[in-house]
């Protein structure tokens, strides 16, 4: 399943939204092993970005679950949606990068672009959803928009490095 593809039906949407429900799984996990396992090395602006960016991931999950659950589908077992996750976006893993924060600027990168092209999919497709088509695109706007503010912050601290 591709987010380049126009979304056409409650239950395409509710198996992209999965995706994005395992890629923000992805991003917690990553920070909290950054976290625990270089915890002596990290500063205390580094530790904040980590704990920023886990928090930020559980809130995204819970508007995308708020929005599955009103679209009212069957889900998909975690174990296909998140092969799939692993097939398209998994390519990296936090061992690939020299540095923590690299490893964070992928992440967020990676979650943007999985929501802008989300959005530009809806936005594409003249399906009809079951929820509210305007109130979803604000989420998965609001949602993007706090990734590039990810983005932003981690190439900030980068730069100050």
């Amino acid at each position: 399943m591709s987010v380049s593809q126009r979304v056409a039906s409650d239950d395409q949407l509710a198996r992209l939204l999965q995706i994005g429900i395992v890629l923000e799984e992805v991003v917690e996990a990553r920070a909290h092993r950054h976290y625990q396992q270089l915890d002596a090395e990290l500063d205390e602006e580094v530790e904040t970005l980590l704990a920023d960016a886990a928090e930020e991931s559980a809130d995204h999950r819970e508007r995308l679950e708020a929005i599955i659950e009103g679209l009212g589908v069957d889900s998909v077992p975690f174990d296909e949606i998140e092969s799939l996750v692993d097939a398209r976006y998994g390519r990296t893993r936090p061992e690939d990068f020299d540095d923590v924060l690299y490893d964070q600027l992928c992440n967020e990168e990676t979650a943007y672009k999985f929501y802008d092209d989300l959005i530009e999919a809806i936005e594409g497709s003249d399906a009809a959803f079951s929820i509210d088509r305007d109130e979803l695109i604000a989420t998965l706007t609001a949602i993007r928009d706090e990734e590039a503010e990810g983005v932003r912050e981690v190439t900030e601290v980068m730069e100050r490095r």
